[in-house]
């Protein structure tokens, strides 16, 4: 299993690391950035597409054919759609999340920062992000990129990874070690 993630994440970088390549300036990057942030969050808007994503029913036709209709309604061309139409011929449309990561993984290194990754309970404020980044900042001494998503199961909270380091400051953490913790003394 482990060999799994690792040839997925090997895969992942290849295609995030061909992305990097094909980005010919920094603001082509910001774009690129962008795109790949919205079609993140088209994913988590919609638990449809992410059945399309991640189920193996589908055909790479029809995968490629219904990720074509959802990026042109949504505005997206250029290389992140290309992108995903090769992740979707290639039957590695499962995979698309996993590039964003690294490509975002990429950007941050050649930027000199560090990536983190942000899964709270509601979306963050600007205001909160900003604070987010500053105290990260000052933590790992370095400039902090963030990549945000939201799930309302964390009830209340913050999960933040960084690398390979994990703080889980979220509700739902708490309680089910609240629970354990009944559980014993019960």
């Amino acid at each position: 299993m482990a060999e799994d993630t690792h040839h997925g994440s090997a895969v992942a970088d290849r295609y995030a690391t061909a992305l990097f390549e094909l980005a010919e300036n920094d603001t082509q990057l910001k774009a690129i950035e962008g795109d790949l942030g919205r079609f993140a969050e088209l994913l988590g808007e919609s638990a449809d597409l992410r059945r399309l994503v991640k189920s193996p029913v589908f055909s790479a036709e029809e995968q490629a054919r219904a990720v074509s209709a959802v990026m042109d309604k949504a505005g997206l061309s250029g290389l992140v759609a290309n992108l995903v139409k090769v992740a979707a011929g290639n039957r590695r449309l499962f995979m698309v999340p996993d590039i964003i990561a690294a490509f975002r993984r990429i950007v941050a290194r050649h930027r000199g920062e560090v990536s983190a990754e942000v899964v709270s309970a509601e979306a963050l404020s600007d205001g909160q992000v900003a604070d987010l980044k500053a105290a990260l900042k000052a933590s790992l001494g370095k400039d902090v990129s963030l990549a945000t998503r939201v799930d309302p199961a964390l009830i209340g909270g913050l999960i933040v990874k960084v690398g390979s380091r994990m703080i889980d400051g979220s509700l739902r953490t708490k309680l089910n070690s609240l629970k354990l913790v009944m559980k014993e003394v019960g």
